[in-house]
């Protein structure tokens, strides 16, 4: 729509002696509400094919019109200036429906947004449907949430689809399970999301991808998407007890690191300690995974397994066996260990999900799963303003122990 003219703007500021902002506000409500019913008159004029003016001099032509203009009637819509009282045009044959504002929507301020706002705090379908009447007094069905929340999957497709950094730092994975519908039954599939650190110490969502069962070619088709986005370095993959994850790591980035987060080794290894030795197994182990270097984390796993190898041998084996990826921070300075020492800061990310989730207990495709992560990430991602901490002296470190790989 074309802006009035400059000096009709200036013309009307200077009659109407604005005091306050609130009569300035006041003032652009009338304004909007004299174009929002010059519009519909406009509309309801292109439909009968003559102006307003126009009908008499019609008829006593004997061209009379099978539709006519028929009074109005009386509607409130919900503008971000407040409540509007419009008059809404009618026509004899109750044809004209108002393109502008359609007959059943009471809302100019853009309630498909707000529905996916509501969707996106993962409220279920039924209940955005109730909060869209409390809010608007206007009834939308279930299925019509359904049909808004549809209109982002080009978009959720693009943001998976999107290019990426060619240097991480840091990438984080891990899986957050739901139930979700398939051949007339739910199942339970995980979201295994991807989370990276940039060279700016900046976090990002770099994906999330749906799916059953884990392998390594799964996760292989994963690393090589990653690269296809525009990946070609990561410095070290923090990553849980997920399984066949290392074979695709060391085949799509050979020259990567991998740290398995140790509070999950922890919880896995000490799973049928006794109760009654807990305590003194874990102050023991305690001495291995927080020594200073590897060489003292290697003499305590001694210690520890000529103390508790015989009561419990799975134990100590795990830690024997995953000890090339659970030793792997000893290696950096304390600010880098901090930041791979463990992987809370993907597990803070699905804690979020859960939280926005918990309301959902169950989806019903792998689409409507993707469409409430997707929101979900929108909002969460919004709030990582700040870069990871003491990111300055993180970076330094960095660029000595890979100069070569940041600068290439």
């Amino acid at each position: 729509m074309a802006k009035a003219p400059t000096e009709m703007m200036r013309e009307f500021v200077r009659s109407q002696n604005f005091t306050s902002t609130d009569e300035v506000m006041t003032a652009m409500k009338d304004m909007f509400k004299d174009i929002l019913q010059e519009v519909m008159e406009c509309e309801l004029a292109d439909e009968l094919g003559y102006e307003k003016s126009e009908r008499t001099l019609n008829d006593e032509c004997g061209n009379k019109s099978k539709n006519y203009r028929n009074g109005y009637s009386k509607k409130t819509v919900k503008t971000q200036m407040g409540k509007l009282e419009i008059k809404v045009p009618r026509d004899r044959n109750g044809e004209y429906e108002p393109k502008i504002i359609s007959k059943y929507n009471r809302n100019a301020d853009g309630m498909e947004e707000k529905i996916l706002s509501l969707y996106a705090c993962g409220m279920s379908q039924r209940d955005i449907s109730e909060q869209i009447k409390n809010l608007y007094d206007v009834e939308i069905s279930p299925d019509l949430v359904n049909k808004i929340s549809e209109k982002i999957m080009p978009d959720v497709t693009a943001w998976q689809n999107r290019p990426l950094e060619a240097v991480y730092p840091f990438v984080f994975m891990d899986a957050i399970h739901y139930k979700v519908k398939e051949n007339h039954q739910y199942i339970t599939k995980a979201a295994y999301v991807v989370l990276g650190i940039n060279l700016d110490g900046q976090k990002d969502i770099l994906g999330i991808w749906i799916g059953e069962n884990e392998s390594s070619k799964f996760w292989l088709n994963v690393l090589n998407e990653l690269k296809t986005r525009g990946i070609k370095d990561v410095f070290l993959f923090c990553v849980d007890g997920l399984t066949c994850f290392r074979q695709a790591i060391e085949a799509a980035f050979p020259n990567a690191q991998i740290q398995r987060c140790i509070i999950h080794q922890i919880r896995s290894s000490t799973r049928f300690v006794s109760y009654k030795h807990i305590k003194e197994l874990m102050a023991d182990l305690k001495k291995v995974y927080q020594a200073i270097s590897e060489e003292e984390a290697m003499n305590n796993l001694i210690l520890f397994k000529d103390k508790w190898g015989k009561t419990y041998p799975s134990c100590v084996k795990s830690w024997e066996e995953n000890w090339d990826i659970l030793s792997t921070f000893f290696a950096y300075p304390p600010e880098v260990r901090k930041i791979i020492y463990t992987t809370n800061i993907i597990e803070g990310l699905n804690r979020q999900f859960r939280q926005i989730t918990k309301n959902k207990p169950s989806f019903t495709n792998d689409d409507s799963l993707r469409k409430m992560l997707y929101l979900a990430s929108q909002k969460i991602v919004e709030r990582w303003t700040q870069r990871c901490r003491n990111w300055d002296v993180v970076l330094s470190q960095l660029l000595i122990i890979f100069d070569d790989r940041i600068s290439a």
